[in-house]
């Protein structure tokens, strides 16, 4: 048994204190949120995630072919993770579905070029799997891809790693070998130390907070099953069924860390285009709007480093929930420490 100390309680901590506890190590965690869901910042990224699984979809914004395998990895562990978990998280796994207005076929095909995968629809197919969509649409299916709910996987896998003893309102200023150093001036000593504090690792690691805007809709019954993604050159956004009646609308990219209310300007663009996907969304609900800061680094690919004594993971910018497990899992192998997997 190993004494472990972890900076950071978002996915990434929770998923590490998972499975060590699991494994039978002793297990702190150290974060400066007030609580296991805080209301408010400083909290991690996870919380305000829309929880897409889509290593397909994110080849158009640029992710290379190690970044598409780990998130196809991500999706093999988590029905395995939610599956002995205490509570019920919710994961589908139908597909996803790529969007555009006939006027902007030219523009859809230019980002088509770098999505390997994407098969055309029919109209009649598209209306055969999302009956709630507009009429008129150009369509790509996204086979395998899906989505989770982030929020409920958090909670999860703080109550399944109940055996970790949590220390909220802590923050860790460094991380080293063996040890955590506090901000109230603790020196917590460890066999391994573990790193997943995100912008809170600055200014070892070059991160930047990148602000998002993510608005939640009630619909009763909206029907839709599988994400949306809206290709460019319009708006770029997604929309995610996250239960039968709530809907996660996203995201904006901006090179900002204002962590201020959502601007009229993305609420606007962002329903209006959502809108003119599926009708039945002039009857939503607006039932929440968040902002969160997303820790990139400057290439936005993420750092995963195993050292004696010492993990980290850090830069998940906007992959948080497709690449987490495949990370943790890969560390964990490599220090020997403990598995995501089923224990045999």
């Amino acid at each position: 048994m190993a004494r472990i100390a972890i900076a950071g309680a978002g996915l990434a901590g929770r998923l590490f204190a998972w499975a060590l506890v699991r494994a039978g190590h002793e297990v702190e965690v150290f974060d400066p949120s007030s609580g296991p869901a805080p209301a408010g910042p400083p909290r991690a990224a996870a919380f305000s995630a829309a929880g897409l699984l889509s290593p397909l979809a994110e080849q158009d914004s640029g992710a290379d072919t190690a970044m598409v395998a780990a998130g196809w990895r991500s999706l093999q562990l988590w029905p395995r993770i939610c599956a002995r978990l205490p509570a019920k998280v919710r994961l589908r796994r139908e597909g996803s579905l790529l969007l555009a207005h006939r006027g902007d076929a030219g523009a859809a095909q230019r980002v088509l070029q770098h999505v390997v995968g994407a098969v055309p629809l029919a109209e009649p197919a598209l209306r055969e799997l999302e009956p709630s969509l507009a009429p008129g649409l150009l369509a790509w299916r996204l086979e395998g891809e899906g989505f989770i709910d982030p929020p409920a996987a958090l909670a999860a896998l703080h109550q399944a790693a109940a055996a970790a003893r949590w220390h909220w309102e802590q923050p860790v200023s460094q991380v080293l070998p063996h040890r955590l150093l506090l901000a109230d001036g603790r020196d917590i000593e460890a066999d391994w130390a573990i790193d997943c504090r995100g912008l809170g690792a600055r200014p070892a690691l070059p991160l930047r907070g990148v602000r998002g805007e993510i608005l939640t809709l009630s619909l009763s019954d909206h029907g839709l099953r599988r994400p949306l993604r809206l290709l460019p050159p319009r708006h770029r956004l997604y929309l995610v069924p996250r239960n039968e009646s709530t809907l996660v609308l996203g995201a904006s990219e901006i090179e900002s860390e204002d962590l201020s209310p959502v601007s009229l300007r993305t609420a606007v663009e962002l329903m209006a285009a959502a809108h003119s996907l599926m009708p039945a969304l002039a009857e939503a609900r607006i039932a929440n709007l968040e902002v969160a800061l997303r820790p990139a680094l400057p290439d936005h690919r993420p750092e995963v480093q195993c050292a004696p004594g010492q993990l980290r993971i850090n830069g998940l910018y906007r992959h948080g929930c497709l690449l987490g497990p495949a990370l943790v899992q890969e560390l964990l192998t490599r220090s020997g420490l403990g598995t995501l997997e089923e224990e045999s």
